[in-house]
């Protein structure tokens, strides 16, 4: 009662300060004083729904519907939002987190795994916090240095940063409580994903499955950061003691030596909790290699990749899982964000999960059993005619396995997935999930000569076969078959009610609202609001950058704010190079973004932007070097610097660097002249004849494209 009592106070006190009080001798930070911000316990998030102005955990609440019952700002007048504040970040990479809003205030991470506090009705900063990440680290990440989000609990912030490392912070004041390695920093792993707090332990993954790791979810006291308990997600070296009964039963399904390869299977995004029947439930990421063949050579089905499972929060004991794609060989993750709810189908009351994964099927799982209650493409899919519904496993079609060499097999959806993180959202009030999806095919072929690199990306896949063609036509079927859309989805049905195109297939999350609105983000800059019934457009907004993360809707002292982190970048800015060109923002302003009904503030003008002049050295090096180069550049530089030498827009575009034609190449890539920025020295695998080889692919490429640009101009 005390806590509770005290809680009041401080929303009380927030509401006739409006946080406009800034003096260190104010009420308001007296307040602040005497009872800790971020006072977050089980009992406040169980009951997030009683506190509707509040955003206190990732996807607000336990079942990570990300439906906000506010409906101050709905369908009658949300043309009238404008914006209310604005906050620069200084950090020109992608922004893909969750803000919390929590008693008024805002915690956000962002890129390079920083964390802010805000007022969250005026934008000014409160503290900030910089877990100084190596720079080189960024070389094990496979989609940008981006993160999520933070957790709450008991007045500490928990942010997870791309080294690997949890960090307790004090919601107060942004310093340090403790510190934890997650992981062996002798292998390749990242954090990116957002932690959760469930019973008093923050829960956390990690990424790096094309890196060579091996996945696991880690428990740990939320007060001491001791570690609680840890769940592998595939089996280790079979000579050495299992860690649990499950992974000596999941061992049976792989062949090989893949434990020498990591495996995979990380625990990079989806981590949710339900209270009602007290289990956890995990995404799973790909085995590594993606070519099933280097990993598992005998094929099997090589549990528990790309899986859900539902595991014990108090012991992380393993109770159920669910394969969605049996011996993957597609980067078909099932990482994506898992939603709870209870619906009715058949005239039964079910409790269900929902997941829109990489594979393309909308699956509905019953959540208690693991059972498949349906699963429909939600995009077009071609590996597969669908999933049987007696066995749950998917009916894959003659074609889908490239694994015996030959020419490949082009499929949908490709490794960007039908759908990736990005957040769904589910509302109780239309009984749809809204989905940003992604359409984006792939030919997959296997490499011929594998072999594990410890600085490129391990996929086993010839990357050269799959690059962007520059035959025109054929260039322009492929960048027209690029696309996305956000669908309004009918899980129970299972069918599209309506959609609104889009021209990229990255966009942002989703946030549904009692005020009959769907929101996202878009990669042209749009902030846009719409029916969330009908899909009817109602509002958009310029927040001058590309859209990934997703929007949240919060209150303070009786207004209803929508916020959103803008910063254009992850995986498909990156590495897809003339799709992201086509999609999205060449300029890159990230901000946190707050908007409500009658917001007067406006942004500043941006500044010009012209794209270099492109004046290559002369190409001189005959075509087997500069085929050797590019294998050597789609193998090592593609994931930061775009498919076939073109950039995205985050990152450096090489055609127009002026290194090509002198030394300063050999000093940024052997001698590593450049770590500080994360460009980190490859002179333990690059000798300088590979090197030269793919300054010489690049000079070619610098000249093709000139070539090109001259003759679009006549």
């Amino acid at each position: 009662m005390q806590h509770k009592a005290f809680r009041c106070l401080f929303i009380a006190l927030t509401i006739l300060c409006g946080f406009g009080c800034h003096s260190k001798d104010s009420s308001l930070e007296k307040s602040r004083q005497a009872i800790s911000p971020a006072s977050i316990d089980e009992s406040r998030l169980l009951h997030a729904d009683d506190e509707p102005g509040n955003w206190m955990s990732h996807g607000r609440t336990y079942s990570e519907q990300r439906f906000s019952p506010l409906k101050q700002i709905n369908e009658q007048n949300v043309g009238q939002l404008g914006l209310a504040w604005y906050m620069d970040i200084n950090i020109r990479r992608g922004q893909e987190a969750t803000p919390l809003v929590i008693d008024g205030v805002m915690y956000f991470s962002t890129a390079w795994s920083k964390v802010f506090a805000v007022n969250a009705a005026t934008g000014e900063k409160l503290w900030s916090y910089d877990p100084k990440v190596p720079p080189e680290w960024a070389l094990n990440a496979c989609c940008d240095v981006v993160n999520r989000g933070v957790a709450a609990w008991s007045g500490k912030l928990y942010i997870g940063t791309l080294d690997g490392r949890l960090i307790a912070l004090d919601a107060s004041t942004g310093k340090p409580v403790w510190e934890t390695l997650t992981i062996d920093p002798q292998y390749r792993y990242t954090i990116t994903g957002a932690p959760r707090v469930v019973k008093g332990k923050v829960l956390i993954g990690n990424g790096g499955a094309e890196m060579g790791v091996r996945g696991y979810v880690s428990a740990y006291d939320a007060e001491t950061g001791k570690l609680a308990w840890r769940f592998y997600t595939v089996p280790g070296d079979p000579a050495k003691p299992f860690e649990s009964p499950a992974l000596e039963k999941a061992a049976k399904s792989w062949s090989g030596e893949w434990w020498k390869l990591g495996a995979g299977g990380t625990v990079w995004d989806s981590i949710v909790y339900d209270p009602e029947l007290d289990l956890l439930y995990i995404g799973t990421g790909n085995g590594t290699p993606w070519d099933r063949r280097a990993r598992s050579p005998e094929g099997k089905d090589n549990l528990f990749t790309c899986s859900i499972i539902a595991l014990k929060p108090d012991t992380g004991e393993y109770v159920w899982h669910y394969q969605e794609v049996p011996g993957d060989a597609w980067d078909y993750d099932a990482a994506a964000p898992i939603i709870l709810a209870d619906v009715t189908i058949d005239g039964v009351r079910r409790k269900v999960l929902f997941q829109a994964p990489k594979d393309g099927f909308f699956y509905v799982l019953d959540r208690a059993t693991g059972d498949v209650i349906s699963a429909k493409p939600y995009t077009t899919v071609t590996w597969a005619t669908g999933v049987d519904p007696k066995t749950g496993r998917p009916l894959e079609n003659a074609n889908a396995r490239y694994e015996d060499g030959g020419k490949g097999a082009p499929l949908a959806p490709g490794p960007l997935g039908g759908h990736s993180w990005h957040s769904i959202s589910y509302s109780p009030q239309t009984g749809l999930v809204y989905i940003p999806v992604q359409e984006a095919g792939f030919l997959y072929k296997s490499e011929q000569h594998f072999q594990e690199t410890g600085l490129a990306f391990n996929t086993a896949i010839d990357f050269v076969a799959a690059g962007m063609p520059q035959e025109p036509d054929a260039k322009r079927s492929i960048l027209a078959s690029i696309k996305g859309h956000l669908s309004a989805w009918d899980p129970i049905q299972q069918k599209e009610i309506w959609r609104v195109d889009r021209t990229s297939p990255v966009n942002g999350g989703i946030l549904s609202t009692g005020g009959n609105l769907v929101f996202e983000g878009t990669a042209q800059g749009g902030l846009e609001a719409y029916r969330a019934d009908s899909g009817q457009r109602l509002f958009s907004a310029d927040v001058q950058s590309g859209v990934v993360a997703a929007p949240v809707s919060y209150a303070v002292a009786g207004e209803q704010y929508v916020a959103v982190v803008a910063g254009w970048g992850g995986v498909f800015p990156l590495a897809s190079g003339e799709p992201a060109l086509k999609a999205g923002r060449m300029q890159n302003v990230s901000r946190v973004l707050a908007f409500k009904l009658g917001g007067k503030a406006s942004l500043p003008p941006l500044p010009q932007f012209s794209q270099p002049q492109l004046k290559p050295p002369r190409p001189t090096a005959g075509a087997a070097t500069v085929k050797k180069g590019e294998a050597l550049f789609q193998g090592y530089c593609s994931t930061c610097h775009g498919d076939v030498a073109v950039s995205g827009g985050v990152l450096p575009d090489l055609r127009y660097s002026g290194t090509l034609g002198n030394s300063a190449w050999t000093d940024v890539v052997l001698g590593g002249s450049l770590q500080s920025f994360g460009m980190v020295s490859f002179s333990r695998e690059l000798s300088k004849e590979k090197i030269e080889a793919i300054r010489a692919y690049v000079i070619f490429r610098a000249n093709q494209s000139l070539a090109e640009s001259k003759l679009s101009k006549q």
